[in-house]
């Protein structure tokens, strides 16, 4: 645990990392491929092993025809909010948050759902407090694991990749962060087994949100 960077920024993932919206986002995926008249059976846990990756992969991987996926993703905004309650915080994730920002550390979001999706959620949950900036999929900018989109926020905030921890609860994250340059965390509560995440080779893995407080290089007063 030697030759940490101060870390300045933590950038944290959405789903299966601070908010446990499976529940909401299969429904809403049955609700509006019934609404689209899409033949196909999704099997839980086939959908539950693709989680964090975006829907053109998944429908390719599980072989959902989806054919106009601007209509699909159209509808399935429309209707996300109608299973929301089915979504809940992971345990400790507000006092991990409120911790952190009292510490000076700049917490940010980075997710794959659209930018309008990403500041509804997060104003829906009452977090926007907590981010200094939230970034959502945009025109222009590659999903990750592409470092893209985890470097325009580093841009944004003015922080060094060298001073950045990301962490998320998938491969994708960890790739992410590691083709950015960051320090990466791997949540073991997440929609993947420790042993997916251990293979993306983490700087860290934990098994609460509130053990990012302990990470090597994060400077709280406890």
């Amino acid at each position: 645990m030697k030759n940490y960077s101060t870390i300045k920024l933590i950038v944290f993932d959405l789903d299966g990392t601070l908010i446990n919206s499976y529940k909401t986002i299969f429904k809403t995926t049955l609700k509006t491929l019934q609404i689209l008249n899409i033949p196909g059976i999704i099997n839980e846990n086939d959908f539950y092993g693709m989680m964090g990756h975006h829907f053109i992969d998944i429908f390719r991987e599980l072989n959902i025809p989806v054919n106009d996926f601007d209509e699909f993703i159209d509808i399935y905004k429309n209707h996300y909010f109608d299973f929301i309650n089915e979504s809940t915080f992971y345990p400790g994730l507000l006092k991990t948050l409120e911790k952190l920002m009292k510490d000076g550390i700049k917490i940010s979001l980075l997710t794959t759902k659209g930018q309008e999706q990403a500041d509804k959620i997060i104003n829906y949950f009452e977090l926007k407090k907590f981010f200094t900036y939230i970034m959502g999929r945009r025109d222009g900018i590659a999903d990750k694991p592409s470092a893209d989109p985890l470097l325009h926020i580093c841009n944004e905030v003015s922080v060094l990749p060298a001073e950045t921890l990301m962490v998320g609860d998938t491969e994708i994250d960890i790739k992410c962060g590691k083709n950015a340059g960051t320090k990466t965390c791997g949540v073991l509560y997440g929609y993947r087994t420790g042993e997916s995440l251990s293979k993306a080779n983490p700087n860290c893995l934990i098994s609460r949100i509130d053990e990012i407080l302990t990470y090597p290089g994060i400077s709280t007063k406890r």
